[in-house]
């Protein structure tokens, strides 16, 4: 059997385009479920931060919306881009709302959360602004709870461990 990577995943941008994950082979990539009406959303500004620090070392961000905590990402494709492009300047991966749990979860949290990681444990996602952290082969490195900012030490450490990484 073949294990799954993160490459191995196609999903629907914003614009409505599917794109093959494994268009970011050989990147680090933080994969995040957001939200635009979360307590946590100033976090886009730290995730751009982070974005701009490592994009050119092959750094990349992968931007899940989600309604599922508090209806707290309720505006459409559309809007969602307008929102983070003009409030937070994103310039990373947006791709189309999405569910992170439940019946309708998207296979690739499927993964994602079914896959042990520190400093969070494999499990459901909690809340907004979960971030995994995947290496350049495409398997999970790290899990961060929804609260640890983009910019944290431990975030900004791993992710120049893995671009270290061939």
């Amino acid at each position: 059997m073949v294990v799954p990577t993160l490459h191995d995943f196609q999903l629907r941008e914003l614009e409505g385009e599917h794109r093959k994950l494994s268009d970011f082979a050989g990147k680090v990539c933080l994969v995040v479920n957001v939200a635009s009406e979360c307590g946590l959303t100033p976090q886009y500004d730290g995730l751009q931060r982070l974005y701009a620090e490592y994009c050119e070392a092959g750094f990349e961000i992968l931007a899940f919306p989600c309604n599922q905590f508090g209806g707290q990402e309720p505006a459409g494709d559309a809007e969602i881009g307008k929102f983070c492009r003009k409030e937070f300047g994103v310039e990373f991966s947006l791709f189309g709302k999405i569910d992170v749990n439940g019946d309708q979860q998207e296979p690739l949290y499927a993964w994602l959360t079914s896959e042990e990681t520190a400093p969070e444990p494999a499990g459901e996602i909690a809340w907004n602004f979960a971030k995994f952290l995947v290496g350049r082969e495409g398997q999970v490195i790290a899990r961060f709870a929804p609260a640890v900012e983009p910019c944290n030490a431990d975030v900004k450490g791993l992710i120049e461990e893995a671009l270290k990484k061939p």
